[in-house]
């Protein structure tokens, strides 16, 4: 797959606004030779531009035309940049992940000073708020935005950074933590289950605080005076919804292409002068949906139940629809080279929908419905038999979206009352 395919344009990027990538570079492009300037090279040049770069993808890994890797690339010419990466609500998984680029995550050290990174350097809240606006050249951030603490951080880092990535699927599209809009009573509903009724903290309530239960606070007076936590918003939202973002990685997490590619578009603007993608460009996608990338065999059969890969025994070689397991593979963007279903594991469409689409989860129903036993001589499917089958499907809104309910037509769930 070449540099060129993974990459895309995101269909509704903001026109009015100042191309963010534009001006980081005007403002910290780090050679001198680059006579043109970033803006205009940005704004003239084609993701194209980035696959002709001096540094191929390969030179993160190996030693390349500049120096030799094992050496590192060194400072570039003009001084490091400064580069901060903040975990908002996700699992963790995407902080991991950047290791995944195994030696090519030394370049980073050698091409910026870290001035966050909760999983690895000690930055602070304070540093970063009393840095200029614009100073942090790029801020890559995972996660949704679930509490005032999120918020806070992802606006602060937008206000200071030159560039911002949305980095994996949570930043995104939602991501698990938006599958939390479906509960109805919003925050308190899930405060409540998760503090009082669960077995194990319905259990410790009552054997140490039957009288009144312990729950957290937002606020407590302590001796040595007042202690915070974040409050929860009933609704998780995307980084987008929230903040201007100028990239997009998605994944659960980015694989590691995804990241090394990243760090190439970033180490060629540092060292080579080398335009950045256009604003908008999603990072790790290709144009086709993932079965596009799948191997395994199509026969489109009808399907008259769902099961799940442990009840069935599976054939390696045949499309894992045909076999009645449920796959959102039709309904995904492809990207990751179907790792999944190469090993008999059906896609849940972590990497979001494809352009032709807004709705994942409709238009994995749609891909379903079109295999329901509706045969020549019987052009018909019958309402009981489609509930049937639809029943065999054990968790639909999970299935369908467990990863993009924060960037759904859905987006979370509504309680009519006296139709107000």
């Amino acid at each position: 797959m070449g540099f060129l395919d993974m990459f895309k344009k995101k269909p509704k990027a903001d026109k009015s606004a100042k191309n963010t990538a534009d001006k980081a570079a005007a403002k910290a492009a780090p050679v001198k030779s680059a006579a043109k300037p970033a803006g205009a090279a940005c704004a003239s040049k084609t993701a194209a531009t980035v696959e002709a770069s001096k540094l191929p993808f390969s030179d993160l890994v190996v030693p390349g035309p500049l120096v030799s890797y094992k050496q590192g690339f060194g400072t570039p010419p003009n001084g490091k940049i400064k580069l901060a990466i903040y975990w908002a609500a996700a699992c963790g998984g995407c902080d991991v992940s950047i290791l995944d680029s195994n030696d090519g995550v030394l370049t980073v050290g050698d091409m910026a000073d870290i001035v966050m990174w909760p999983i690895a350097a000690d930055g602070k809240e304070k540093d970063i708020a009393a840095m200029n606006d614009g100073e942090i050249t790029v801020s890559i951030i995972s996660g949704a935005v679930r509490n005032t603490e999120n918020e806070h951080m992802v606006k602060l880092l937008r206000k200071k950074s030159a560039i911002v990535v949305c980095y994996g699927t949570c930043a995104c599209f939602g991501g698990s933590p938006a599958l939390a809009n479906l509960v109805g009573g919003g925050k308190d509903e899930i405060l409540d289950y998760v503090y009082r009724k669960t077995p194990s903290t319905a259990n410790f309530q009552a054997d140490y605080h039957s009288d009144s239960a312990v729950v957290p606070q937002n606020k407590v007076d302590v001796a040595d005076g007042e202690l915070t936590l974040p409050v929860l918003y009933d609704t998780v939202k995307t980084l987008d919804q929230v903040i201007d973002v100028d990239y997009f990685v998605p994944g659960c997490p980015p694989l590691q292409e995804s990241i090394s590619y990243l760090l190439k578009a970033v180490a060629d603007f540092v060292y080579g002068g080398v335009a950045l993608p256009p604003k908008g460009t999603t990072v790790g996608v290709v144009t086709r949906t993932l079965c596009d990338q799948c191997s395994r065999r199509k026969e489109f059969r009808r399907i008259t139940k769902i099961v799940e890969p442990h009840e069935i025994d599976v054939d390696p070689d045949l499309c894992l629809m045909d076999q009645g397991i449920l796959c959102l593979g039709p309904a995904t963007v492809g990207g990751c080279n179907a790792k999944c279903t190469s090993v008999g594991q059906p896609c849940r469409g972590c990497y979001g929908p494809t352009t032709a689409v807004q709705e994942q989860g409709a238009s994995a129903l749609t891909a379903i419905a079109s295999l329901f036993p509706v045969i020549d001589d019987d052009p018909t499917c019958g309402e009981d038999e489609i509930i049937d089958i639809m029943s065999t499907i054990k968790d639909p809104l999970g299935y369908f979206y467990a990863y993009t309910m924060g960037k759904s037509l859905i987006k979370r769930s509504v309680t009519e009352k006296g139709g107000k």
